[in-house]
């Protein structure tokens, strides 16, 4: 790391390649991000759009259920069953996961509604 350091003091041609490469970098992440949120909205748009009630419904129904579960988690513990503290976790970790897709996903769905009304 020392060695790029004292190579780049030395040619500032390669300082500014080292940061333009950097700031294209960014805008290809930027890029991705987008297109991964974009092909996510109309995955889920094309669930909603389809016939089926569990295409519909997947998303809300795996929130409830894996609230519904650390919930009866809780009350196992709060009368005194030992509950293996991995499960409340993995458990916390998916409804984070799922909760965060879910309204996330709802957000993102709004907006580009929002967006391609103008």
């Amino acid at each position: 790391m020392e060695a790029v350091a004292k190579a780049i003091a030395g040619d500032p041609a390669a300082a500014q390649k080292i940061a333009e490469l950097e700031l294209e970098m960014t805008k290809v992440a930027k890029d991705a991000q987008k297109n991964e949120d974009n092909n996510v909205t109309s995955r889920w748009e094309s669930d909603n759009q389809s016939d089926g009630w569990l295409n519909k419904n997947i998303r809300p129904a795996t929130l409830v259920y894996l609230l519904t579960t650390y919930n009866v988690f809780a009350l196992m513990s709060a009368f005194g069953h030992q509950v293996n503290e991995s499960y409340v976790n993995l458990l916390g970790q998916w409804g984070m996961l799922v909760m965060t897709a879910y309204f996330g996903g709802k957000t993102i769905e709004n907006i580009m509604k929002i967006k391609g009304s103008k």
